[in-house]
């Protein structure tokens, strides 16, 4: 009598162990695609870290961007992280606060952070700029709620910085994004803007908490009058977003 094969084998058995096999792959390789960004790992201070990963780093995938925007490879073609951090460790250890050594608003750093971004306008699926002045863009008008264009900017302190004078539209969204406000010549020169989600409209002021009068003379400014670059936005929500601890706006709890 001739034995078979699958006659001595307990296929259920080798199934199972199959599943095993594919499924430790799948795992894996997954972890590995997940490290295109943030690796190798680094320390609180930027020093490369003594506890990398079990697994290498993937091999290098080249993309192609939209729009003509050329190509990024990653994860070696990243773009490199900000050097020279004015921070600090409070403590001789990885996991001590950091604290700022400078002026932390003007440095970006903690809430006020912002990451080295492209200096180009974020594109819509036309490739033309997402985020333009409503001044710019036809068939656009205020459709509820209070139109803010006139209206003084009140700062935290209660001074009166300058005005509204434009609102920069999300277009494909169809949503207010940033106001635009030209400053008095007492708290500085030329335009700036302003994240909608930091200023409240009201029936005769724009009132922005997150900023004294003296910090609007250093908001970050915008190159172009036309369009905000993804670089220029995170500097501008980050400086906003800083002036909420480092500004001295934020109210002390109260017992």
């Amino acid at each position: 009598m001739t034995e078979t094969f699958f006659g001595e084998v307990d296929l259920a058995s080798v199934t199972l162990w199959l599943f095993y096999i594919f499924f430790a792959a799948l795992v894996i390789w997954i972890q590995r695609e997940n490290m295109r960004e943030g690796y190798p790992l680094e320390d609180d201070e930027g020093n490369k870290s003594s506890n990398p990963s079990m697994w290498p780093l993937p091999k290098d995938k080249t993309f192609k961007l939209p729009h003509g925007r050329g190509e990024v490879t990653v994860p070696s073609g990243q773009a490199p992280e900000r050097a020279d951090i004015p921070m600090k460790r409070v403590g001789p250890g990885n996991g001590y606060p950091l604290e700022p050594t400078g002026d932390p608003m003007l440095d970006g750093v903690g809430p006020a952070s912002w990451a080295p971004r492209r200096d180009v306008p974020e594109l819509d699926g036309h490739g033309h700029p997402k985020i333009v002045p409503m001044s710019a863009a036809e068939g656009f008008s205020v459709a509820a709620g209070r139109d803010p264009r006139g209206l003084p900017v009140v700062a935290g302190d209660g001074e009166i910085v300058g005005k509204i004078i434009d609102m920069w539209i999300d277009e494909p969204e169809q949503l207010v994004r940033y106001l635009e406000l030209e400053l008095d010549a007492k708290w500085g020169s030329g335009n700036r803007l302003l994240p909608m989600t930091f200023a409240r409209i009201r029936s005769d002021r724009v009132s922005v908490h997150a900023l004294y009068g003296k910090h609007f003379a250093t908001v970050p400014s915008i190159a172009s009058p036309r369009q905000v670059t993804l670089l220029e936005e995170d500097k501008i929500s980050g400086y906003y977003g800083g002036g909420k601890l480092y500004a001295g706006t934020r109210a002390e709890p109260k017992i």
